[in-house]
C-alpha cells in the first residue's frame, strides 16, 4: 500500500465522521462537529513541511492549556450533547502536554476523542493511560522509517492494546513524493516541496464543521492559520456556542463558501477545502436563509 492509499483511507475515515449528518442545536444552529485542540505550543521535532521548522514563524513555546479550559469545554459539549469528534493535535505534539491524559479523561465521556501524535512520547505506559481515560483513536505519523511500523506494533501489543485502537500513517517519504502527506503551505508559512496553486475562487468549508482551539483557549479559523491571523474568539471569555456563531465566523462562512479567498489568510492558502464538510455548508447557507 502506498502513501496516497493511506491518505485516501484516512479521508474515508474522517469523512465518516464529519459528513454522515449535521448535528444543530434547539434552535437550528448547525453544529461543528470536528473540534481540534492545541494540548500545547511546542514539538520535539522540526519537519520541513511544518512551519515548525521556522521559528520566526511557529516558536517552540512551552505553554499548555490549562485545565480549567478543556474542563470548561467538556461541561459545554455535554450540555450540547455534542455528537462530534475532538482530536488532540493542533500546533505541536500534544502528549509532550503533562494534561494530554487528563484532557482524554475530561473529553471522552462526552465526545469521540483522538490523539494525532509523531509517537515518540509514547510508552506501554502511557499508551495504557491513554486507554483507560477513554481515548478512541491514537493516530501515529511514522517519519522515519518502514522499521517503525514493527517498532510502534511491538509497543502497543506491549502494552496490551486492541488494534482497532491505533492507526499507523506512513508519512517517511522525500520530498519527490511529497513527504507522505498531503501538502500544502499551511496558510502561505511553508513553501517546500510540489505545492499546489493558490486559487482564491476555490471554496472552502473548513469554518462550516471545524473549529481550531489554541493552548489559552483563542479560537482561530482553521488548521492552516499558522500565523493565527483569524481569531474568532476565545473559549476562556465566551462559550464554544458564543465563538462558533460570531459574526466573524459567519463573514468567513459566508465568503468561503461561494468560493472567495480574498481575504487572510485564505487568500495566501493552497489548501483544499472541500475534501470534507460540503452538507455542513448547505445547511449554514440554510441556516443563514440563503
Amino acid at each position: 500500500m502506498s502513501y496516497k492509499d493511506t491518505i485516501n483511507k484516512n479521508i474515508k475515515r474522517v469523512s465518516a465522521l464529519v459528513d454522515q449528518k449535521v448535528q444543530k442545536t434547539a434552535d437550528g444552529v448547525p453544529l461543528f462537529n470536528w473540534l481540534e485542540l492545541s494540548p500545547i505550543d511546542t514539538c520535539n521535532r522540526a519537519c520541513t513541511f511544518c512551519p515548525k521548522v521556522d521559528p520566526s514563524i511557529a516558536p517552540n513555546q512551552n505553554l499548555t492549556m490549562p485545565e480549567t479550559c478543556y474542563r470548561k469545554m467538556a461541561d459545554e459539549l455535554k450540555d450540547l450533547s455534542y455528537q462530534g469528534t475532538v482530536m488532540l493535535a493542533g500546533y505541536g505534539e500534544p502528549l509532550l502536554s503533562k494534561n494530554a491524559v487528563d484532557m482524554v479523561r475530561a473529553l471522552s465521556p462526552v465526545a469521540n476523542t483522538e490523539v494525532t501524535t509523531n509517537g515518540d512520547p509514547l510508552t506501554p505506559g502511557l499508551i495504557g493511560d491513554l486507554i483507560e481515560a477513554g481515548i478512541g483513536k491514537i493516530i501515529l505519523s511514522l517519519y522515519d522509517g518502514p522499521h517503525q511500523i514493527d517498532e510502534f506494533t511491538s509497543l502497543f501489543n506491549e502494552a496490551g492494546a486492541p488494534e482497532d485502537v491505533f492507526i499507523l500513517r506512513d508519512r517517511w517519504y522525500s520530498v519527490d513524493d511529497e513527504f507522505g502527506v498531503k501538502l500544502t503551505n499551511r496558510a502561505g508559512t511553508v513553501s517546500v516541496g510540489h505545492q499546489p496553486e493558490v486559487q482564491t475562487d476555490k471554496p472552502c468549508y473548513y469554518p462550516h464543521y471545524m473549529m481550531m482551539i489554541d493552548w489559552n483557549g483563542d479560537a482561530f479559523l482553521c488548521t492552516q492559520d499558522w500565523n493565527r491571523r483569524v481569531k474568532s474568539g476565545n473559549v476562556f471569555l465566551t462559550s464554544l456556542l458564543d465563538v462558533w456563531t460570531s459574526s466573524n465566523l459567519r463573514k468567513y462562512r459566508k465568503m468561503l463558501g461561494n468560493g472567495k479567498r480574498g481575504l487572510w489568510p485564505c487568500q495566501g492558502c493552497n489548501a483544499v477545502g472541500t475534501i470534507h464538510g460540503e452538507v455542513h455548508k448547505d445547511a449554514w447557507n440554510e441556516f443563514y436563509g440563503k
